[in-house]
C-alpha cells in the first residue's frame, strides 16, 4: 500500500487526486493533507480520506481546523513551520499542488522526502528549477510533472534517446476563452469571462493565465528546466481541441505525440501509480469525435503577448524567470480585484521583466528576495498605471 501526502488538497488537483485514491480502496494510505486557509474544506477532505494529519498554512485558522476535526483522531496543525515539517515526512507519493510561489518551500522539502514527487506547482520549477532538480537527483527520488503537457513529455522522452537526437518539442495550448474574440474588445474583458475556460476546470488564477497564455509561457520555462531542453528547441502551437498535449520531434524525422482526453486525472493517475499504469482512470480518446480534424496554429503575438516574455526571461537568466512569475501573480491578482484591465497584465509583466535583475540565484533565500523585489516593482507599476488612468 502506497502512502500519499497531498499539499493543496482543497484545490482542483488535490480533489482529483483524492477522488482517484477513493476509487481504489486498499491501494493508498493518506498520510497528510495540507491547504492554505480553508479549515472546513480541509477537515472534510481529511475525514473522507482517513488522513493521519491535516495542516493549514495559515495559522490564524488553526482553531477552526482543530474544532472541525474534534473526535476524529486526525492530527491538526497550522503555520509555515508545521507545513514544512509535514512535507519532510517520508511518503511514497507526494502531490505538490499548492498554487503560486507559496508552494515553493514545501515543494522543495517534499522533493527530498517523497519517493515520487507529483508536481503540479509550476512556480517551483520556474523560480527554482536548478535547485529542485539537484534535490531530486541527490535524494534518488523521481519527479513526475502532472501538468498535462509536461507529463506527456515525461512519457514521450523516456527511453527515446533524447541526447543529441531530439530536434525540438511542441507544447500545445487550447488558446483559452478569447481565441477568436475581437482584439479591440480585450480591454473590456471581465474577471468572470477570463476565469471561464472552454475546456479545463481550473482555479481563477490559472484560468486567467490560460486566457493570456502566460500559463504556456511559464510552461516553456518549466520544460526548459525539467528536461534540460534549450529554449530555441521549444515551440508552442494553439490546439483548441486539447487532444494532443505534447509532441517530441527527433532528428531522423520521427515525431511522437501524446494523445488523451483533456482531464487532469490522466497525468495524476500516471504519477500516483508510477511505474505501473492506473487501470480505468479515464476513458481513451475517441478520435472520431473530431470529424473536422485537429487544428494547430502558431500563436498570434498580438492576441497572446505574454508568450514571448518566457523566451526573453530565459535569455536574461533565472532571476528574470522569477521576476516574470512574480509580476504575473501580482498583475493577475490586481485584475481579479478590478484594479487593472485585462490588457494591463501583459504590459505590467513586460515592464517588470525589463527591470529584472541579472544576479545569480544560489538558494531559496535568493529566490524569495528576487520574488519580493519583483512584486514591489510591479505594484509600483500598477500605481503609476492607475494614476495615469485617473
Amino acid at each position: 500500500m502506497k502512502t500519499v501526502s497531498i499539499f493543496g488538497a482543497t484545490g482542483t488537483v488535490g480533489q482529483k487526486a483524492l477522488s482517484l485514491i477513493a476509487g481504489t480502496p486498499g491501494q493508498y494510505r493518506v498520510h497528510t493533507l495540507a491547504a492554505g486557509r480553508d479549515a472546513a474544506g480541509l477537515a472534510a477532505a481529511a475525514r473522507n480520506a482517513g488522513a493521519r494529519r491535516a495542516v493549514l498554512a495559515d495559522a490564524a485558522h488553526y482553531s477552526a481546523l482543530k474544532e472541525h476535526l474534534s473526535g476524529t483522531g486526525i492530527e491538526a496543525a497550522a503555520g509555515q513551520q508545521a507545513l514544512l515539517e509535514a512535507a519532510a515526512e517520508p511518503v511514497d507519493v507526494g502531490v505538490a499542488a499548492i498554487v503560486g510561489v507559496a508552494g515553493l518551500a514545501p515543494t522543495l522539502v517534499q522533493a527530498a522526502n517523497a519517493k515520487v514527487l507529483a508536481l503540479a506547482n509550476k512556480e517551483s520549477v520556474v523560480c527554482a528549477g536548478a535547485l529542485l532538480r539537484d534535490i531530486v537527483s541527490s535524494s534518488g527520488n523521481q519527479l513526475i510533472p502532472v501538468d498535462s503537457e509536461h507529463n506527456a513529455l515525461f512519457q514521450l522522452l523516456r527511453g527515446m534517446g533524447q541526447d543529441n537526437t531530439l530536434r525540438k518539442i511542441t507544447l500545445t495550448a487550447s488558446g483559452g476563452p478569447f481565441r477568436t474574440r475581437p482584439l479591440n474588445t480585450f480591454a473590456a474583458i471581465t474577471p468572470a469571462e477570463a476565469a471561464r475556460h472552454p475546456i479545463w476546470t481550473m482555479g481563477q488564477k490559472i484560468s486567467v493565465d490560460s486566457a493570456t497564455l502566460m500559463n504556456k509561457a511559464l510552461e516553456v520555462i518549466e520544460a526548459h528546466f525539467l528536461f534540460d531542453i534549450p529554449p530555441q528547441q521549444i515551440e508552442v502551437l494553439v490546439h483548441p481541441q486539447a487532444a494532443v498535449h505534447a509532441i517530441a520531434h527527433y532528428t531522423d524525422g520521427s515525431s511522437f505525440a501524446h494523445v488523451s482526453v483533456a482531464d487532469m486525472v490522466v497525468p495524476l493517475a500516471f504519477a500516483l501509480r508510477y511505474p505501473q499504469r492506473f487501470s480505468g482512470a479515464a476513458t481513451s480518446l475517441d478520435l472520431t469525435q473530431y470529424p473536422d480534424g485537429l487544428q494547430f496554429t502558431a500563436p498570434d503575438a498580438a492576441r497572446y503577448p505574454c508568450l514571448h516574455l518566457a523566451y526573453a526571461a530565459m535569455d536574461k537568466g533565472l532571476a528574470a524567470c522569477i521576476t516574470l512569475n512574480a509580476a504575473n501573480e501580482v498583475a493577475v491578482a490586481a485584475f481579479l480585484k478590478g484594479r487593472i484591465p485585462f490588457t494591463a497584465i501583459a504590459e505590467l509583466c513586460a515592464s517588470s521583466l525589463a527591470d529584472a535583475s541579472n544576479g545569480a540565484i544560489y538558494s531559496i533565500d535568493d529566490v524569495f528576495a528576487e520574488d519580493a523585489r519583483a512584486r514591489a516593482v510591479t505594484e509600483e507599476c500598477i500605481s503609476r498605471l492607475n494614476k495615469r488612468a485617473g
